[in-house]
Parts: structure tokens; C-alpha cells; sequence
């Protein structure tokens, strides 16, 4: 859950690694380093807090920018408190070696005592600064090259890693490795450079030419001998495949708005358009899906699916499970990836496990993946990466074509996700009869309606913006739904706790009389969906609930509603639409309320306290 990002080649490393920390701040932002190579000598800079915290430093001596060759991270601690010791790179005890990483050495306590019997002394309480001296003392012992050190040393290595290390005894080279933790190496042209980055955004505006390292494979970066692949533990080698970057500069960009998190938001028309287009053929009455068709039997004959996945993917997968069930007619269960893992769950080859990720490189969803598949169950995946850990791992799935997402809450990957899910239940439900002809074009001609909903939707943002203002100095906050609905309430929930910090839950409308109503008062804030599909009546019944007890009621429903107007103490209104479509409008407006919650409380939008994009560690 940190960003690395290194280069070495013929321009200055500089600016270009301190770019790509910027991009890849999402992944941890608690502290910051850059370690540039000037030719003779290794300038390190870290510190607690901010790349623009390390630019000021650096700023002030400009010496310390001049080189060729850098490695630069940004983190998200793990051991070790965030301070500048504990920042890295880190280096060995001779000063030769240097070393970025993301993940978690967990057998780092006994490598570090047998380092230290061995003389070294250890500046931080990192488990980092303990793999880079492990490095340098194979190195010495065995008397062998840096490359050959960092695959003997992981071999010793318990955790999951992405590295880089540099040796100034040898400055015409880079080594990568990793296990569990995502690396991209981008090639320059005619291989006269090379950028090393967790992934491809630090360089997507200088190549379009990336290696993505499998788990358990080292690479030898050398400039004027290209990149060599091997396998860590049989030290055989690889053939590096070369892929081709699909994003582009301006994805990754806020392109005019105050937050990456506003403008994902806005994206959500363009990002669902752009996750049914060539798969939903509204006029021909088809959805075309290449990963179910060449895999229907197994969804059609299968016991059941388990829906695997972790945060807003895994209320995603809670939706999934109201779509399957409905459309398809087929048993599904939800499962936290972190539990499902751990619990010796029951899995036969009989089962298909959904695995759905928006970085594709969750570890508990990865870890999950593994689990199945050694059980013999068939495993598709849904993320938005290409070229993730989770697309290569699955046996089958479906990009959500969300494109980059850069705000640590995640908005869009949250409705391409139910929009996934949505064509592929329907393709099951057509496929196994569970859907009438009529239902099925119904549906397909209501879903090409969404995104234009959406996108009408995002004009009630001032709206939105006037009840944020009552409500954001709230201490506690329910949110209900029923049905379909009810993962939106733990969406929304979860946003408003990720970004301003209040404390928030969501509730099945009708368990509110089993606890929660214990709570409501005059000062609590309680947001219903009470969308007039579904079960509209039990949910007016529950508000009246609320009402009689002084609690203060932010309805969403659909346009034209009354009879919760007249209860309500606000009402956001949403497009009509079928029932199991309505997910992805409901969630909108808790979206644009998080986020302009958090804006008034000056929180930090993009990058809210204790929190990483992709979580690649346990």
C-alpha cells in the first residue's frame, strides 16, 4: 500500500520520479523519499508527511536533484510509525545499496536479530531497512552480483513485496522483484531508458510499452542490455511480454476540478457508457459477453456463485447478489475476501467465485482467488485495471472500462462494478429462461437510459450542497435501505466515514426496530431510499418511525414522489427506473453528500487519514 516509482536512463531522474510520487500518492501519503544517483555519489531525501513536503526540502538544495538514475516512494505505514527515519529509501549499513518497497516482511523480527548477532545496526523500525541489509549481507557472504543477492535473499523472505534496489558499485542497473505487491516496468524507446513504477501512470506520458512483473519473478534492469526475467526461486527465465498501455495523460489528471473525487463522479455517465458499449446491443435485444459465452455452461449448471471482494467492491458483490438471485435464478453468497480466505470455506468444482477488485490487486481477493482455484471452483474476475494480478489469475472475466480512479473512495468503480454484475445476471437469466423476452428487452432498454439519468441526476449537486451544509457537523449518522438498496445504504455509509471521518451505518430499513432506533433523535441524521419500486410502503412505514421519534429524515425518491415529501425533512429526487436498476442512481446523491461534507470539514478529499487506494497487504 505505497507507491514506488524509479528511473534510469539519459534524462534528469528527478522530476520524473517526484511526478510519478505525486500520481501514486493515492497508494499512501503519510511520508516521502527520492534517492537520485548523481554519478558518484547517492543524495537521499525523506521525510514525514507529503511529496509536496519532500519538494520543499529538495527545493531548497538543488544538488540534491541532479542525477540520472532515482528511486522515489511514497507511504503508507506499515511498521514502523510515519517519520523521517522510518521513510524511505533506506539504506544498507555500508551505504551501497538502496531500497524502495511495498508490502510486509513478516518474518522481518528474526532476519533482524540474526543481523544484528552479525554486527550490522539498524537505524529504523522498519521491516524494509532489515531486507535491504539481508540483501547486502548474502551479497558479501556469498560474494556474489546485486541481481543474484536480492533473488537468494527473497528466498529467505516470508511476506508479500514489490522492490526495487540500486547498487552505486554498479550504477548502470536496477533490480525489481516482487511477490503479492503489483510492479510495472516501463520501456523506453529503443530500450536507451527504462521507469519502474507500482503502476503505469508515473509513465504513461513517455512510454506505452510496460512489463508487469508476475508474483515470484525478479527482473535485472540494465541500461544498453534491456530487462531479464527470472523466476525467484528456480531461477529460470522468463519472456517478458510487452503490453500496451491503454490510458492516457488526461485520465490521470483532474481536468478542471477541485478534486480527482468530484471529477470521478462526474465520469460515471462516460464510465458506465464506456462498461456496456460492445456488450449491451439494446436494439438487437443482446448482450454480448465473450468471458460468460465461452463459459455458459459452467454459470448455467453451477451450484451456486460466492462473490468474493473487500470495501465498496464487496457492496458491490451484496448488489450482484440481488441480481443473480432475481434475474437468474441462481443461489449466491457474499463473502469479505479476508474472511473467506481464513475460514476454510466449503468449495467445490461445482461452485463459480466472482472475485471482483476495481485495482485488481487486492491481496485478500487475491489470496481468495488462490483458495478457490485449488479447490477446483471456476473463478471469474471483474476489476478495472488491465493487466492486473486479478485479471491474470482468474480463469475468466470482465474489465469495468472505468478508467483510472484516482480518489481513495471509490465512486465509479462502484457503478461499473453493479453494471457488470447487472449484464452478466441478465445474460444468465435470458440464457437459463428466468427472464421472459419482454423483461429482458425491457431491461436492456431501461439500462442504455442510465447513464443520460446519471448525468441529469449530477445537476442536483447544489441541491446536495445545501442539506451537506445542515448536516455536516453530525457526530453520528444512519443510513437505510431495503432490497436492492440496502448495499447502497452501507455505500453510503462507508463514503461518509472514509472522506469526513463522522461516524455512519448502514441498516436493512426494516432492522432499524432491532437496535439502531435507539439511537435516533433530534440531533441524528437519517438517509432513506425510498424509491416508490420495491418495497415503497414498508419504507414510508419506517420513516414514520423516525419521524415520531424527532429523527431528522434526507429521503431519496423518485421524481414526483409525495407522500415522503410531506414526511421528509429534505428529499433528493432520482429518474425512475426498474427497481433492480435503481443502485445505480441512488448512490449518486450520497456521493456528492460525502464529498461535499468533507469539503466543508476541510478534509483531505482525495487522500483521507489512514487510507490507501489499493490495499496490497493483509
Amino acid at each position: 500500500m505505497c507507491g514506488i516509482s524509479a528511473y534510469i536512463g539519459p534524462r534528469e531522474a528527478y522530476p520524473i520520479v517526484v511526478n510519478g510520487l505525486k500520481r501514486l500518492e493515492y497508494r499512501g501519503y503519510d511520508s516521502a523519499g527520492i534517492m537520485i544517483y548523481d554519478g558518484s555519489n547517492i543524495q537521499l531525501t525523506k521525510t514525514k508527511g507529503k511529496v509536496s513536503d519532500l519538494e520543499a526540502i529538495t527545493n531548497k538544495e538543488e544538488e540534491r536533484k541532479v542525477g540520472n538514475i532515482g528511486m522515489g516512494h511514497t507511504r503508507w505505514a506499515t511498521h514502523g510509525v510515519p517519520n523521517d527515519v522510518n521513510s524511505h529509501p533506506h539504506y544498507s549499513q555500508s551505504g551501497d545499496l538502496v531500497i524502495v518497497h511495498n508490502g510486509i516482511i513478516e518474518n522481518y523480527d528474526t532476519i533482524k536479530k540474526e543481523l544484528i548477532s552479525r554486527g550490522y545496526s539498524l537505524k529504523s523500525d522498519t521491516d524494509t531497512e532489515v531486507l535491504i541489509n539481508l540483501i547486502e549481507e548474502v551479497k558479501k557472504t556469498e560474494g556474489c552480483k546485486l541481481g543474484k543477492a536480492v533473488q537468494l535473499a527473497l528466498t529467505n523472505v516470508v511476506g508479500a513485496y514489490a522492490i526495487a534496489v540500486f547498487d552505486k558499485t554498479k550504477p548502470n542497473e536496477i533490480i525489481v522483484a516482487r511477490l503479492g505487491s503489483p510492479i510495472a516496468i516501463g520501456v523506453g524507446k529503443d530500450e536507451k531508458e527504462f521507469f519502474v513504477a507500482s503502476d503505469a501512470s508515473p509513465f504513461v506520458e513517455f512510454t506505452k510499452d510496460a512489463i508487469y512483473l508476475e508474483d515470484e519473478e525478479m527482473a535485472i534492469i540494465k541500461i544498453g542490455k534491456g530487462v531479464k526475467v527470472r523466476k525467484i526461486h528456480d531461477d529460470s527465465l522468463v519472456d517478458p511480454i510487452i503490453q500496451k498501455l491503454q490510458m492516457s495523460l488526461d485520465q490521470i489528471e483532474k481536468g478542471g476540478y477541485e478534486h480527482f473525487m468530484l471529477k470521478e463522479i462526474h465520469e460515471q455517465p462516460k464510465a458506465i457508457t464506456d462498461t456496456f458499449r460492445g456488450r449491451m446491443l439494446a436494439e438487437d435485444n443482446i448482450i454480448k459477453m465473450s468471458s460468460i459465452e465461452l463459459n455458459l455452461d459452467k454459470f448455467l449448471n453451477a451450484n451456486r456463485i460466492i462473490i468474493v471482494a473487500c470495501g465498496t467492491s464487496w457492496h458491490a458483490g451484496l448488489v450482484g447478489e440481488y441480481l443473480f438471485e432475481d434475474m437468474a435464478r441462481i443461489p449466491v453468497e457474499v463473502e469479505y475476501a479476508s474472511e473467506f480466505r481464513y475460514r476454510n470455506p466449503i468449495i467445490t468444482n461445482k461452485d463459480i467465485v466472482i472475485a471482483i477488485s476495481q485495482s485488481g490487486e487486492t491481496a485478500d481477493t487475491l489470496a481468495a482467488i488462490k483458495l478457490a482455484k485449488s479447490k477446483g471452483a471456476f473463478v471469474y474476475g471483474i476489476c478495472n485495471v488491465v493487466g492486473s494480478s486479478i485479471a491474470r489469475e482468474t480463469h475468466a472475466g470482465a474489465y469495468t472500462h472505468a478508467g483510472p480512479e484516482i480518489g481513495v473512495a471509490s465512486t465509479k468503480a462502484f457503478t461499473t462494478q453493479i453494471t457488470v454484475l447487472t449484464l452478466i445476471a441478465l445474460k444468465l437469466g435470458k440464457a437459463n429462461g428466468s427472464l421472459a423476452d419482454h423483461t429482458f428487452k425491457n431491461y436492456l432498454k431501461k439500462m442504455q437510459l442510465i447513464p443520460k439519468q446519471v448525468e441529469e441526476l449530477l445537476n442536483i449537486d447544489e441541491h446536495v450542497k445545501q442539506i451537506s451544509a445542515v448536516y455536516k457537523d453530525a457526530k453520528n449518522c444512519l443510513y437505510l435501505g431495503r432490497g436492492f438498496n440496502f448495499p447502497v445504504a452501507l455505500e453510503g455509509a462507508l463514503k461518509l466515514k472514509e472522506i469526513s471521518y463522522i461516524h455512519a451505518e448502514g441498516y436493512p430499513a426494516a432492522e432499524m426496530k432491532h437496535g439502531p432506533i435507539a439511537l435516533i433523535d433530534e440531533n441524528m441524521p437519517i438517509f432513506v431510499i425510498a424509491t416508490n419500486r420495491g418495497h415503497y410502503e414498508k419504507v414510508v412505514s419506517n420513516i414514520q418511525e423516525i419521524k415520531s421519534r424527532a429523527g431528522k429524515i434526507i429521503a431519496v425518491v423518485t421524481e414526483g414522489d409525495t407522500t415522503v415529501k410531506e414526511i421528509a425533512d429534505h428529499v433528493i429526487e432520482i429518474p425512475d427506473t426498474e427497481e433492480a436498476l435503481t443502485p445505480l442512481l441512488t448512490t449518486i446523491p450520497f456521493q456528492l453528500l460525502s464529498y461535499h461534507i468533507a469539503v466543508m470539514l476541510n478534509k483531505n478529499v482525495d487522500q483521507p487519514r489512514n487510507l490507501a487506494k489499493s490495499v496490497t497487504v493483509e
